[in-house]
């Protein structure tokens, strides 16, 4: 399969595409050639430097499709009308020169150029909805996919066939059996921690969370002084806003080992992006999420109750002193029988073959086309 990946902006667009790819490595099914449109944001750069590490064994070639700005938020319409026939021509002309078979489109404005030129070249389309609420492209393009698989089963619309859930796309890191309070132990171990204590692990997503980190920042040392340790992801270039350094805290600006630190952790604080709780569950891990407040269609928030009982939502507004009592009494011994149950519910919440059916469905669809031409 000759593999083109189309997805960007934030790591929620970026992640899915590597645990895919990490997948077909596994069983031996690596793609002859991987071709991957992203947005050019800095925030892709550090969760795509594992791919970019691959380029000597690996087929490969990375093309920027700049719809979006330089600096963060949405393009604006002006924009999109502007740039989108250059960037498709662009895309266009990377797809002939790869003999791209299909295209994956993972979410993100980068699709909408890449979508449009895989179809004028009749290569086919599969989009891959991670959210619980189907986003933007998703709604826009699905008309020219070939398949549209979904992660969730609440963002698949009734009587459409195109449509299937599949679960979320994990790579093998994730898919092993959760860690037990011996292996926690010694995850805890393995990143500098005391083995003997328990960790609460703070989750802002790929960019970070100004919410969780003034939070953080706040409390540390409280939780600390309860013998909670506490490994910080403040996201890239937000190491200013944890706390200051003590013994028992850590604040990094990324994790690269995410399903390592998932094992070392009792109980995780977060915020509601879709691939980051599909990790924590597929880890069984139980996870008080904050969901992102202002977007106005709060898919966080519906991401996080897709896990059931696995989690529990947390208003930013409740980010206080009370709350460090709610979260050291669930990490406490006190807690033990409730994150038991928790984990148990996150465990039976995530389907464990999704990256396997989605890698199945890329094959058929790329040796279809293939025959068909």
């Amino acid at each position: 399969m000759r593999l083109a990946l189309a997805g960007g902006g934030t790591g929620g667009h970026v992640v899915p595409g590597l645990h895919l790819l990490e997948h077909l490595d596994a069983r031996r099914a690596t793609p002859e050639d991987v071709l991957w449109f992203s947005a050019g944001r800095a925030v892709e750069e550090r969760v795509l430097a594992r791919l970019d590490a691959r380029a000597g064994e690996l087929a490969l070639e990375r093309v920027v499709l700049t719809l979006e700005p330089e600096t963060s938020g949405a393009p604006s319409w002006a924009r999109l009308l502007a740039r989108t026939p250059l960037e498709t021509h662009r895309a266009r002309r990377a797809l002939k020169r790869h003999g791209s078979d299909v295209l994956l489109a993972l979410g993100g404005y980068t699709v909408l150029p890449a979508v449009l030129a895989a179809r004028a070249l009749a290569i086919p389309v599969v989009l891959l909805e991670i959210n619980s609420v189907p986003g933007k492209a998703t709604r826009a393009l699905a008309g020219l996919a070939e398949r549209v698989v979904h992660a969730w089963p609440a963002s698949v619309p009734a009587g459409r066939p195109r449509h299937a859930c599949y679960g979320p796309p994990l790579a093998p890191a994730f898919l092993r059996a959760p860690a037990e309070e011996e292996d926690a132990a010694r995850a805890r171990a393995a990143l500098g921690f005391r083995a003997d204590q328990p960790l609460l692990l703070v989750l802002g997503g790929s960019q970070g969370a100004l919410g969780l980190n003034r939070f953080v920042a706040r409390e540390a040392r409280s939780f600390v002084a309860q013998g909670i340790q506490v490994l910080h992801q403040t996201g890239p270039g937000r190491e200013a806003e944890g706390a200051e350094a003590c013994t028992g805290y850590r604040a990094q600006a990324y994790l690269d080992d995410v399903a390592g630190a998932l094992d070392a952790a009792t109980v995780v604080l977060c915020r509601g992006g879709a691939s980051t709780l599909a990790e924590i569950a597929a880890r069984a891990r139980p996870a008080l999420v904050v969901p992102y407040p202002h977007h106005a269609d709060r898919h966080q928030e519906k991401n996080a109750l897709a896990l059931g009982a696995g989690v529990r939502v947390v208003p930013e507004e409740r980010l206080d002193a009370a709350m460090v009592g709610t979260l050291a009494r669930l990490i406490g011994p006190s807690g033990a029988r409730e994150r038991a149950q928790m984990s148990r519910a996150l465990l039976a919440a995530v389907p464990r073959d999704g990256v396997a059916r989605l890698a199945d469905e890329l094959l058929l669809v790329a040796a279809r086309f293939r025959k068909k031409a």
